[in-house]
């Protein structure tokens, strides 16, 4: 395929020279003359492992050029990679202006090209800049449509400096947003031989995909430092805490707990998050990541509370499931519980379901605990879902509970449905919201 990736920059060159070495044909295009002739003299722009050798081999088979002729790499290439830089500025917000700069040169010259051109950006951009910036800029200079006269696609990379090349080769994953189905198979196709999940989205997801991987790869250097700082003051190997901590693939390293959703309670998470916390202070230690665990967890609660009171014109709510997750009848710490006695104190009319709970209350270990510690939510409790839907303006959806995934059927059409933990076969009522999604 004949490519022009524009910025010669760390992605740029990486990419260059990792699509020749597949056998593409690469125009690399770059206002900075000193980059385009280091290409052109067989040399990376940049120090990065293997891309120089890469780099060399192919400008020799003639694979790899680079120019600062935009007009040149358009049309002889059907398929165009952003690779500019999009710094931050002095308040932290996004710098577009070489994206904006890139695109209106694009779309200048592809308002002559006659065949179909796709432009893919590499450069990380936050989500709605695709929308907001880089197609109304392509459209406006070319004259031409998105999805009929011309492609656009979202393609983020997964490069780590040092080790660019192993990734480009060995990605993670291939995310591919796309704003039409051929524009995202012209893309899928320069990665088909990557052993790789190829995914393809929207523009707006695998913006803000891009964006989630390296803030969580932040936070973790975080996370693993505080409780180094915190083990180290114990007289404890922050290194074999960690070593030990990452052998869990079934719950710390894994897809649990990163489900967007409602907040955490239960009796081992807000006591433990508090004991550690309390620790770290009583050894003047500063753990600002740990820190903001209990508050972030009380935004979420008042978040969903928001969404529930809804400017208060509904009074009469009623709550499936208010255990701190399904499956149990402990109630210590549930965010539901937090939220049921909050709408008790502002004057709501409220019936609760908690089949778990209900029975509990009768036989359980909890049942001094509902009866004593929270009589009014005892006795706000229904003998059935549909009782609780009968009664209920708004309906909240507290926890997953496998009773609750067949009641599409039995709500009313002017229900507000507040969901909180993402019941699917919800999305379509009328009057439904996510609390996440």
């Amino acid at each position: 395929m004949d490519i022009s990736i524009f910025g010669l920059g760390y992605v740029g060159a990486v990419s260059a020279g990792c699509l020749a070495k597949q056998g593409h044909n690469v125009i690399g295009v770059d206002l900075y003359t000193p980059k385009v002739e280091s290409i052109n003299n067989g040399m990376s722009p940049i120090i990065e492992k293997d891309i120089g050798e890469i780099i060399s081999q192919n400008v020799k088979s003639g694979r790899l050029r680079a120019t600062t002729d935009a007009e040149d790499a358009i049309k002889n290439s059907e398929i165009s990679l952003i690779c500019v830089g999009t710094p931050s500025n002095p308040n932290g917000s996004l710098n577009l202006k070489y994206v904006v700069s890139v695109c209106e040169e694009i779309g200048t010259f592809l308002k002559e090209k006659k065949s179909f051109h796709t432009v893919v950006a590499r450069s990380t951009m936050l989500p709605g800049s695709m929308r907001s910036v880089v197609i109304p800029t392509l459209e406006k200079f070319s004259g031409k449509k998105v999805g009929v006269d011309f492609g656009v696609c979202n393609n983020p990379e997964f490069l780590r400096e040092s080790t660019a090349v192993y990734d480009y080769f060995n990605p993670p994953k291939t995310v591919i947003g796309e704003t039409d189905n051929r524009s995202g198979d012209i893309l899928a196709s320069l990665y088909k031989d990557f052993e790789a999940p190829m995914i393809k989205t929207s523009i707006e997801t695998a913006e803000m995909v891009k964006y989630t991987d390296n803030v969580w790869h932040a936070l973790k250097v975080g996370f693993a430092n505080e409780i180094g700082n915190i083990s180290k003051e114990l007289n404890v190997d922050g290194h074999e805490v960690m070593d030990i901590f990452c052998q869990d693939t079934k719950l710390n390293l894994s897809p649990y707990y990163l489900k967007p959703g409602f907040a955490f309670g239960g009796s081992c998470l807000p006591k433990d998050v508090r004991a550690l916390t309390y620790k770290a202070k009583s050894l003047d230690l500063e753990v600002p990541i740990l820190n903001s665990i209990l508050p972030n967890n009380s935004y979420q609660v008042e978040r969903g509370m928001q969404m529930i009171v809804n400017g208060g014109k509904k009074k009469k709510i009623g709550i499936l499931g208010f255990a701190f997750k399904a499956g149990t009848d402990d109630l210590r710490e549930s965010p539901v519980v937090e939220v049921i006695e909050r709408l008790v104190g502002k004057g709501y009319d409220l019936r609760l379901y908690d089949k778990n709970v209900s029975v509990a209350s009768l036989v359980g270990a909890n049942k001094e605990y509902i009866r004593e510690h929270i009589p009014h939510i005892y006795n706000l409790m229904a003998d059935s879902v549909d009782d609780v839907i009968e009664h209920a303006e708004t309906l909240v959806i507290g926890t997953n509970d496998d009773e609750f995934k067949s009641i599409s059927n039995k709500l009313r059409g002017d229900q507000n449905i507040v969901d909180l933990v993402r019941i699917h076969n919800l999305s379509d009522q009328p009057g439904y919201q996510g609390i996440c999604w």
